[in-house]
């Protein structure tokens, strides 16, 4: 298993917010591009990054620092956040991102979700935001009818490999992840599932690896220091 160091960005800062609400925003760094470094300096194999400015206003906004952090490092980046047509999935591979991950549109428009499937292959993943079992979109701000389960389904058909599934109640909060939900999305497709939320200790990364994940984001356990990279690390690979 994988760990995927996070770095949220919303105005060009790394911040975090608890369960996706923009008025709970904790600033970890004015200087993105370093916390970038000091993850693959610490051994990080992939980065996570998220454009919290492109979710909420539907479009990318932040190419710029996130081009500038692709070219400071030399591990691959995967970026969700305002990806939503084929315009922003090409602006996001000519700027150097290794995976694009779509939601939004790829839970609204199914020819978009299979075109991108079988245009892209591999580097495509579709994030499943859920709670209480249901897909959340637009920066988590609406709650679809559409289960998480079924949604797996539908994302496993379009030919993708990768599903990134958070479970928005956990996230930021420092409580450990849905094991129960997250083991649900595992079970019932046979592509790779990287979890994320609420991941705060070794016992939480050793659990999401011993029911399958095949990743695992880690955010704002690392920027309190209530976790440390190497840790983590150590820990999905015990």
């Amino acid at each position: 298993m994988i760990i995927l160091p996070a770095i949220d960005l919303r105005q060009g800062r790394c911040v975090n917010l608890i369960q996706g609400h923009a008025h709970k925003e904790t600033v970890f760094s004015e200087y993105p591009i370093d916390i970038a470094k000091q993850w693959e300096q610490q051994g990080a194999e992939y980065l996570h990054l998220v454009d919290l400015d492109g979710a909420f206003q539907k479009s990318s906004q932040n190419l710029r620092i996130i081009q500038d952090i692709i070219e400071s490092i030399s591990i691959p980046v995967q970026l969700g956040g305002g990806i939503r047509d084929i315009h922003q999935l090409n602006q996001v591979f000519e700027v150097g991102v290794s995976r694009a991950i779509i939601g939004t549109a790829a839970l609204k428009d199914p020819d978009f979700l299979n075109f991108s499937g079988q245009e892209y292959g591999k580097k495509i993943a579709v994030g499943i935001d859920a709670k209480d079992g249901a897909v959340a979109t637009e920066g988590w701000l609406d709650v679809s009818d559409k289960s998480a389960l079924d949604f797996a389904v539908e994302i496993e058909k379009s030919g993708i490999k990768t599903i990134v599934y958070t479970d928005i109640k956990s996230d930021g909060m420092l409580k450990g992840p849905n094991l129960e939900a997250t083991r649900k999305i595992i079970d019932i497709v046979k592509v790779d599932v990287i979890a994320s939320g609420g991941i705060t200790f070794p016992a939480n990364i050793m659990a999401l690896r011993d029911i399958g994940a095949s990743g695992a984001i880690v955010g704002r356990a690392l920027y309190t220091g209530t976790l440390s990279l190497p840790q983590a690390i150590n820990a999905a690979i015990l």
